[in-house]
């Protein structure tokens, strides 16, 4: 279905790319669900193949995705394997961010692009037990503490994803009071990750708890301040739609297993194939609805940002929205699928398992249901 929105040339390259990772990521899903980590072969072939850098601005030598590019590339990659996608995602999602805002200034910009350029892997780290979801907006537990030359960090982040493969993180703490972006790389003294990742789904996003002890960065580390100033000016954050796209892609791979079921399977009880059975039928018809509508939505919107920037202030309810209806329409298909495959669904050796348990993952990605319906209320008043 996915192919019906490439629209010229340059997204079918991106797309033909992102297939050859997404097979990739589909070979080892098993191994990377058991496992819960992505093997480095996977990570190094994205890097040589320039995948990781495609992000980056032209003026720097990259691709410089659009907000429909990632969120097609996104959708490709989940159908492989949904943690591997999310945690590419993330990286995918923090370079679109700042090119789309160039909040930092020039010089170290540019050093991030060249850096990714050459293989660097960058997250940001805001989540903290403490505070909780950081779209809430709690004061980081992490505190930044000017010394001389530079700042001192300690605190303490969880959802670290993409932990292990990761050269940098952009980690928010509490300077003088207000929140405050700063670049970590993770060879520093005072760096160390602890494996508390042990969950259901998303297994191979490997979000680890990143523990930042008196760790020393020079003046230039400090990026952005979270003023009010800030605050009134910024973006919405329409990079977050690479989230609800891996989770369409998981969708997409839980209706081929179950078209595969029915299609290779007929039980002696029936004197008709299992896919011509008319509550099967109408299964499928469920499915195709509900991942019909919003996938059309969520392109949609990533192409009106694409098209009009004059309109992208006004555009957070749209984003949110589409985040939480891709990943309703999503679960609803994996449902539909485990009903129509049955009792079989559940076993470990059926991918569907993996598929229902990841896909549930997407109730906890931001933004929230609940600042979805918060934020769309707002907007009627």
């Amino acid at each position: 279905m996915i192919e019906k929105f490439v629209r010229n040339d340059r997204q079918k390259e991106l797309l033909d790319l992102a297939s050859k990772h997404r097979a990739e990521l589909k070979e080892s899903a098993e191994q990377i669900d058991k496992e819960a980590r992505i093997p480095d072969a996977i990570i190094a072939s994205m890097k040589d193949s320039g995948f990781t850098s495609l992000p980056i601005p032209e003026e720097f030598g990259g691709k410089e995705l659009s907000l429909y590019e990632l969120v097609l590339i996104q959708e490709e990659l989940g159908k492989g394997e949904g943690a591997g996608a999310l945690s590419i995602g993330w990286h995918f999602g923090i370079l679109k961010d700042l090119q789309d805002r160039r909040p930092w200034n020039d010089h170290k910009y540019a050093e991030l692009c060249m850096d990714v350029l050459k293989g660097a892997l960058v997250n940001r780290a805001q989540t903290e037990e403490e505070t909780g979801d950081p779209t809430r907006g709690g004061l980081p537990a992490t505190i930044a503490t000017e010394v001389e030359g530079g700042y001192q960090l300690t605190g303490r982040k969880t959802f670290t994803t993409l932990s292990p493969h990761l050269d940098s993180v952009i980690v928010k703490s509490t300077l003088n009071g207000v929140p405050a972006d700063f670049l970590v790389s993770m060879n520093q003294k005072g760096v160390s990750l602890e494996q508390t990742w042990e969950v259901l789904g998303m297994r191979g996003t490997r979000s680890d708890d990143l523990v930042l002890t008196d760790v020393f960065v020079p003046s230039e580390a400090l990026l952005e301040i979270y003023d009010k100033e800030r605050k009134t000016a910024s973006l919405p954050p329409a990079w977050l739609l690479h989230i609800p796209a891996v989770y369409l892609g998981i969708a997409e791979s839980a209706r081929e297993e179950a078209v595969k079921f029915v299609t290779s399977y007929q039980p002696n009880s029936l004197d008709i194939p299992l896919k011509d059975v008319p509550h099967i039928q109408d299964k499928f018809g469920r499915i195709s609805l509900a991942l019909l509508s919003a996938r059309h939505f969520l392109y949609s919107v990533a192409e009106q940002w694409d098209q009009y920037p004059e309109e992208r202030m006004n555009m957070q309810g749209q984003l949110f929205a589409a985040k939480s209806q891709a990943v309703k329409a999503a679960m609803e298909a994996v449902d539909l699928s485990m009903r129509i495959v049955g009792g079989r669904s559940l076993m470990k050796k059926n991918q569907l398992e993996r598929l229902y348990r990841d896909v549930r993952a997407g109730l906890h990605n931001p933004p929230s249901d609940e600042l979805t319906l918060q934020v769309l209320a707002m907007k009627q008043f």
